[in-house]
């Protein structure tokens, strides 16, 4: 680049004064050394690091060594003008924002390049509240954009893949146990309760799996008659039975090269058992009425509610089986053992139920907060979702109420109270662990909170568990809260 040393000596001069660190990068560049060096001394004067080049050839080089934040560029200049700078310049970095400079007599001009992506346009002759008000008004909105690119990083860095949602110290654990599993081609066994997303973390697996371009395909195994899963699993030919009257693909040859979850595989019949271990140890199946064997490549996903383990000891389920499945074992927890996960499973599922059902709701009041943490949710996620479904479509409203909750009671007990210290609102042997060195409050807090969880929210048993007065706990919650 061609310039004056008076003006390199002056971009020296400000550059070795104490312009701050984060300042912004402007490049002005203008044909006019006039123009040019006054436009420099505003810059300068705000604190801003200052480049200049007296042509286009000269700017696109900067750009390309060293990106400014905003290039402050004549529309009219010899060689390589303002227009085809800015095409330049967003062909080497679109971040990078153009405010074009331009003489009463060519605005068209200006207004027809901010199509090809210019921030703004100036008149000259310049006002220095303009040039000061264009420029900041880009950096406003290139920040804009970093900002809404650096969020949705991190939002993409702490969702869960499948549609899971939690950050609970065990939530977390079996999403570490998902990702590895996911990454082989390992058969993967999904235990725990009924609700506890066993087909969400399934899906999860797929997403992360080496066959994620392939299909997903999910049976119910309890949900279909035992005459019919046979069928359904392995398909069938022509005239294989009364009303086969055409071929039929099974489940497992939708699933080639994907993943294929067999829910509820504890429900198995013996038979229906047999044919799927010739399945997993051969790698080939065979439809009913068939003549041979289909290849099939397929991911396996199993789940439960039972315990295999006991199933199979008791004759119910095949040992050789069992352990086919059993590759990889992820035991799910229930929702009561994450309680940390209630509150970001709640607004989840708020605001996914009030887009489809066009409402809008603002969050929940204390009291319902409260409500929530303190029930026990034996039916777990899916319980809580539908819990949230019903206050969504019941409420009135901005917040929802305890009011709009279904009733959150305690189970009854055999003698149709509410289940005692040994029953299901009792601690059942649970132990509370918490780091060495956690202040006594911050320990006591958490024991009433774990305590109220137990006895699903009853303050009175949670008080005569801990041998403390009711309004002890009426206290120290309404503190905490």
């Amino acid at each position: 680049m061609t310039r004056a040393a008076p003006l390199a000596e002056s971009r020296a001069a400000v550059e070795s004064e104490a312009t701050p660190a984060e300042a912004a990068t402007i490049l002005v560049v203008d044909d006019d050394r006039s123009n040019l060096e006054s436009i420099e001394r505003i810059f300068a004067k705000e604190g801003y690091r200052v480049r200049v080049a007296d042509d286009g050839a000269a700017a696109l080089e900067i750009v390309r060594e060293d990106p400014p934040a905003v290039v402050v560029t004549d529309l009219a200049m010899p060689g390589l003008d303002g227009v085809a700078l800015l095409k330049a310049i967003k062909a080497v970095d679109p971040q990078v924002e153009v405010v074009l400079m331009t003489a009463y007599g060519t605005v068209e001009g200006a207004v027809a390049a901010m199509k090809e992506g210019a921030y703004d346009f100036i008149t000259k002759p310049l006002k220095r509240h303009s040039v000061l008000r264009s420029v900041r008004k880009a950096l406003e909105k290139q920040a804009l954009v970093q900002e809404n690119r650096a969020l949705r990083a991190r939002l993409a860095g702490l969702s869960a893949p499948g549609g899971l949602v939690g950050q609970s110290p065990v939530f977390r654990a079996t999403l570490d146990l998902v990702r590895q599993a996911a990454a082989s081609h390992a058969t993967v066994l999904l235990t725990g309760e009924s609700g506890t997303g066993k087909e969400l973390v399934a899906r999860a697996l797929h997403e992360l799996s080496p066959v994620a371009e392939g299909p997903f395909v999910a049976v119910n195994c309890a949900a279909i008659p035992e005459t019919i899963l046979e069928a359904e699993l392995f398909g069938f030919e022509r005239g294989a039975f009364t009303g086969a009257i055409a071929r039929k693909e099974g489940r497992f040859e939708r699933a080639h090269h994907g993943t294929l979850f067999l829910d509820e595989v504890g429900e198995m019949s013996p038979a229906v058992q047999v044919k799927l271990l010739r399945v997993v140890q051969e790698g080939e199946i065979e439809r009913l009425g068939g003549s041979g064997p289909i290849p099939v490549d397929v991911r396996l996903v199993a789940a439960t509610n039972r315990d295999l383990k006991k199933e199979v000891a008791e004759g119910r389920f095949r040992s050789d089986l069992y352990y086919r499945l059993d590759v990889v074992a992820i035991a799910l927890p229930p929702l009561r053992e994450r309680p940390e996960d209630i509150p970001l499973l709640a607004a989840h599922f708020l605001r996914q139920y009030c887009q489809k059902n066009g409402k809008q709701r603002e969050g929940f009041t204390p009291e319902a907060e409260r409500a929530l943490e303190g029930y026990g949710w034996p039916g777990n996620v899916r319980e809580l979702e539908n819990a949230i479904e019903r206050a969504v479509v019941l409420s009135r409203g901005p917040l929802i109420d305890v009011e709009d909750l279904p009733n959150l009671s305690p189970p009854e007990g055999p003698s149709g109270g509410a289940a005692g210290p040994s029953g299901a609102a009792g601690l059942g042997g649970r132990t509370l662990t918490v780091p060495l060195g956690t202040p006594l409050e911050e320990i006591e807090r958490r024991v009433i909170r774990e305590t109220l969880r137990q006895t699903r929210g009853d303050k009175t048993l949670a008080a005569q568990l801990l041998g403390i007065a009711t309004r002890t706990i009426y206290r120290k919650i309404d503190r905490d809260d």
